[in-house]
């Protein structure tokens, strides 16, 4: 059934961005291959963005740069000229640094959302004992925030946002309220595709307030207590146009 959902959503994608001259596409992940290989969000990223990539449409890749990438190996260079700003979080300021590398077997550029308090950990969502950061939340905000922001700065505007995971599901949410009018995004098409990853994660149950504070109405969302995986997902997929599930089935 994994490859079913996969095959409906490539032909969906592919059909969509033959419709639609010069299509620009934004993939928003948590993981692509090569710099993260541990799951099948990787490696799915990888090839859907490469099919399009060599259908001769333009695309972007936004990731977070957690603190497992090996910067060396996989030569990762801070874009100076989209780096310098700050965004704020939960009321503190917090340094945006734009990194950039390519994927050399199909000259593809990925850029990396980079914060030395957010992502400088050697792990991705859970700390070495195996429990899950307290700042997920933040690093979520911060990460879709910073895509969206350097996306503006590029002077890109895509036709599709594609986002990938559950740290990305807030992105339809601030596309829909805080970006609504801004006219980078205002005529972008949303798709928010699900994993069957982190079951256990939880937000901190302050999340509400860290949102109102970003001018996002909470009301819309319906958040009541702490914030689990799968509410994520509900809120991904509800505030975007297009819902796509990729959770794999055992």
């Amino acid at each position: 059934m994994f490859f079913f959902y996969i095959f409906v959503a490539h032909y969906f994608l592919s059909w969509r961005l033959v419709v639609m001259e010069k299509s620009k596409i934004l993939y928003v992940t948590q993981e692509i291959d090569p710099f993260l290989i541990e799951s099948e969000i990787s490696s799915l990223v990888r090839k859907v963005a490469q099919g399009v990539h060599e259908a001769d449409k333009e695309i972007r890749i936004f990731m977070p740069r957690f603190g497992v990438i090996n910067e060396r190996r996989h030569q990762l260079h801070e874009v100076i000229r989209l780096s310098g700003m700050n965004l704020i979080v939960n009321d503190y300021d917090h340094p945006l640094i734009i990194k950039v590398a390519s994927i050399p077997q199909i000259r593809i550029q990925v850029y990396f959302i980079d914060n030395e308090e957010y992502f400088k950990k050697k792990f991705l969502f859970k700390d070495a004992k195996g429990k899950y950061f307290k700042d997920n939340d933040e690093r979520s905000m911060f990460f879709c925030r910073g895509v969206l922001e350097t996306v503006k700065k590029l002077g890109w505007m895509p036709d599709i946002v594609h986002c990938h995971g559950w740290m990305t599901a807030l992105m339809p949410v601030y596309l829909k309220s805080v970006y609504a009018n801004d006219p980078h995004f205002s005529g972008a098409k949303v798709i928010y595709s699900i994993y069957n990853r982190d079951e256990k994660l939880k937000f901190s149950k302050n999340l509400d307030a860290k949102l109102e504070f970003d001018e996002i109405p909470i009301s819309k969302i319906d958040i009541d207590g702490s914030i689990g995986v799968n509410k994520l997902h509900e809120i991904g997929s509800s505030m975007e146009r297009c819902y796509w599930n990729l959770q794999s089935r055992n």
